[in-house]
């Protein structure tokens, strides 16, 4: 009995023992935050940028996300990505990433609903249709997959449903899914930054400006300080960290040149949106329009730098359309949409955060870039390129509305993935390296020869920037919105990407290179075994109760057995 009852006590303080050593332990572990991503292609982690900026935060942000109510399983996986993206937000900040979900149609009758509904289109929420099939019907839903950042006063829309509109709806919403890390932590940066970037917009040339860019300039304000600036003295660009041209007429100066070329040496960042070809659908008459090529004089900077903006105009089969009058209705014209193929809708991308998940780019009379061989170390990336079948026309050649009339047939599109758009990064020589400074500089200006690491983009075509007008009220429609088709292509997205990257201290951008795979079921196979499938996970955990309560017999049986 004696040592019965030691043996009892001796089992007492080992579980004991077991307990407070497992206390002590996740005591100790308590102090040092840390969390484990197991899944295979990291959809729990967040990017360091990301959460360096979390970790950063000086106030509270608080998320209110419309996404709610009754909604199909594809925007359901969306919702239960935002979901986690803002728990991981919330535990890396220390808890002051605050959310919640809002129904907008939970707003009262339909009439509080209606403005509220409007309240958030006003806010920047683009709303999207939802078609269901209900009891045999086809019915229609609006939804908003947006939010509404706030910290303190200041607050920011950002916009959930992302990817391209030529992938399917799975393909789009897992798309959105992997941008949503991305949306959110830029809406957050964007509401609590102290001070902003500031770029600078070039003039001075007949450089596009006011309503032809008034969207694209609202959107810049949003994150950066904006200023139209005239490369007129030699300190014009000494606290800008990046300069935008957007579609000159004028040549620059060497002075000119010379100014930029030395704010690029200095580590500043350049974005060109150049025409090197005239020509515009206005400008084209009866019988067709010479298009001839602008000389700018940015050939040999350019090609210094690595790259050549050829004097031709591409075309190809992926393409917009344009209004034309194909004939009389009555007294009045009948104006019909055609396809254009000078209006190209670039859908191939180069693999980088800048262009990752976008939507196709609407380009007017975009010309072609090669790359030439530089000195320095300078590495060439293309980011936006033609589709499969394209082509390319040399100017000067004469642009007609007659070529419409003619069959748009495969085989003279030879050409394919010609390059639009390049990012050039690394240290660049300098146009003027082992040159005296040109007429015009302060005398005794020391030229420098080779850059810092820094970065240089450039788009061939200007009118990538400019968006179209109400025809009421003449303000700026969305840039990328195509009034005949309705619909929003990228154009934004790959400019503001492009300058965010510039401006990408942090590193914040490198939550765009998330990848999400989609692993779906085999439908052909989920018909033809479904049967045996169902009857394996009825039998099979039955089966294994029974194996496990047999041994566990036998165990038992044999212990008591020897005793």
């Amino acid at each position: 009995m004696e040592n019965r009852e030691i043996r009892k006590w001796e089992d007492i303080l080992q579980w004991v023992a077991v307990a407070l050593g497992l206390l002590c332990i996740n005591l100790f572990i308590s102090s040092f935050f840390f969390r484990l991503d197991l899944t295979e292609d990291k959809r729990y982690s967040i990017a360091p940028g990301t959460r360096q900026l979390l970790e950063n935060l000086d106030n509270n942000i608080y998320v209110e996300i419309y996404l709610a109510g009754e909604l199909n399983a594809g925007f359901k996986r969306l919702q239960a990505a935002i979901r986690e993206t803002l728990e991981e937000f919330n535990a890396y900040s220390n808890n002051k990433v605050q959310y919640r979900f809002i129904d907008p149609e939970s707003a009262g009758n339909p009439e509080q609903r209606g403005a509220f509904q409007r309240e958030l289109i006003n806010a920047g929420i683009q709303p999207t249709n939802l078609f269901e099939n209900v009891d045999g019907k086809r019915i229609q839903r609006l939804i908003f997959p947006g939010a509404i950042v706030r910290s303190g006063t200041r607050q920011g829309a950002v916009n959930l449903l992302k990817g391209n509109l030529a992938a399917s709806a799975q393909e789009r919403l897992n798309q959105s899914v992997e941008s949503v890390e991305f949306e959110l932590a830029n809406a957050i940066k964007k509401v609590t930054r102290q001070q902003k970037p500031r770029i600078a917009l070039i003039q001075g040339h007949s450089e596009l400006n006011s309503l032809p860019i008034g969207d694209l300039k609202l959107s810049m304000d949003e994150h950066f300080i904006t200023e139209e600036v005239r490369l007129d003295n030699d300190s014009a660009l000494a606290n800008y960290q990046a300069a935008v041209i957007i579609q000159p007429k004028v040549p620059y100066t060497e002075a000119e040149k010379f100014r930029l070329d030395q704010f690029i040496m200095r580590g500043g960042k350049a974005l060109f949106m150049l025409d090197m070809v005239q020509m515009n659908l206005d400008s084209i008459a009866i019988g067709g329009a010479y298009a001839f090529g602008y000389d700018l004089n940015l050939d040999d900077m350019l090609f210094r730098y690595g790259v050549r903006a050829n004097m031709d105009l591409v075309q190809d089969m992926q393409m917009g359309t344009v209004i034309v009058n194909v004939g009389q209705f009555g007294n009045a014209p009948n104006l019909q949409p055609v396809p254009w193929p000078y209006y190209v809708l670039a859908n191939q991308f180069g693999k980088h955060p800048i262009t990752r998940n976008l939507n196709a780019v609407y380009t007017k009379f975009t010309g072609s870039i090669d790359t030439v061989k530089s000195k320095g170390e300078v590495k060439k990336i293309p980011l936006l390129m033609t589709n499969q079948y394209s082509r390319i026309r040399r100017a000067p050649t004469i642009v007609s509305l007659d070529e419409l009339k003619n069959d748009m047939e495969p085989a003279k599109f030879n050409q394919s993935h010609i390059p639009l758009a390049y990012l050039l990064e690394g240290r660049f020589h300098s146009l003027f390296r082992n040159r005296f400074a040109p007429e015009g500089i302060a005398e005794g200006t020391k030229v420098i020869q080779e850059s810092v690491p820094t970065q240089v983009a450039i788009i061939a075509d200007g009118d990538v920037a400019v968006n179209e007008l109400d025809r009421r009220s003449q303000q700026p429609l969305p840039l990328g919105f195509d009034p005949v088709t309705k619909q929003t292509f990228s154009n934004k997205d790959l400019i503001m990407n492009t300058l965010l990257y510039f401006t990408d201290e942090d590193g914040l951008l490198e939550a765009r290179l998330k990848e999400v795979r989609i692993r779906p079921l085999d439908k052909i196979r989920l018909t033809d075994e479904k049967t045996q499938w169902q009857a394996l996970n009825l039998v099979l955990p039955l089966l294994l109760t029974a194996a496990l309560g047999g041994m566990w017999y036998y165990v038992r049986k044999k212990r008591y057995e020897k005793v």
